[in-house]
């Protein structure tokens, strides 16, 4: 079995695999030595790949390390099956490179957005060649209502609301409506952006935001809060043929 870690800044993605099916996924806040233990008491891990953000888990890499026959940690240097097109490599998320690999592999050979609405929202196209060829960054649901709040003197801060009407009647609900369709119509725009000159182009939707858009859009969309954890798997599997 494989194990695949994503660690980012508030919590830990895990994902357990049978070669490329996804027996069970986790998320933890904190992530270490006695989580570690649990997973492998409970799964025969062979080979794991972390992800991670976050520079002082040096103690949980090694743990790994000596508990698993083979650990890779993702970085611009990984073997990947992708061609990677971007100028800067060493500066692409590693999130964003796993959720491409992971479209790449759940639909091949064809042209695809991956949009993963976090607290930023990110926008990455691979075309049916498997070349990556690039994306964009925006500011993702929360960010924009905080921002809204913090850089005026009379908005209040609101929580997102999964149904939303499409013009507010309240100061509240012009608020998150705004947030809200604003990334509705330009989730959209990308779409219809890119399929004038990708006709055939799919698109997937991951993220902890998804279910505040998914059904708002005009677009069909594959939704798969699994992405990363898939891209993850589809890269230690390439690296452990390797």
């Amino acid at each position: 079995m494989n194990l695949c870690i994503d660690q980012g800044n508030s919590s830990t993605k895990v994902g357990v695999f049978n070669q490329n099916s996804l027996i069970e996924s986790f998320s933890f806040v904190d992530f270490g030595k006695k989580e570690v233990s649990t997973l492998l008491s409970k799964f025969p891990v062979k080979s794991c790949i972390i992800s991670s953000v976050v520079s002082d888990n040096i103690e949980l890499k090694d743990d790994l390390k000596n508990r698993i026959q083979f650990l890779t940690e993702l970085s611009h240097e990984t073997h990947i099956p992708i061609k990677n097109s971007y100028s800067t490599p060493e500066t692409l998320g590693k999130d964003r490179l796993a959720a491409i690999i992971g479209a790449s592999y759940l639909k091949p050979d064809q042209d695809l957005l991956v949009i993963d609405a976090g607290t930023a929202i990110t926008y990455d196209f691979i075309d049916s060649t498997h070349t990556y060829v690039g994306g964009n960054i925006a500011p993702g649901l929360t960010m924009r209502l905080r921002s809204l709040h913090e850089f005026t003197q009379k908005l209040p801060i609101v929580e997102p609301k999964i149904e939303s009407p499409l013009l507010g009647n309240t100061t509240e609900t012009a608020l998150i409506s705004g947030a809200v369709y604003g990334i509705v119509f330009e989730i959209d725009g990308y779409i219809d952006a890119l399929k004038i000159k990708y006709p055939q182009l799919s698109t997937f939707l991951t993220g902890g935001s998804t279910f505040y858009f998914d059904n708002k859009l005009k677009n069909a969309i594959f939704a798969e809060r699994n992405l990363v954890l898939i891209g993850l798997n589809r890269i230690l599997l390439y690296n452990v043929q390797k």
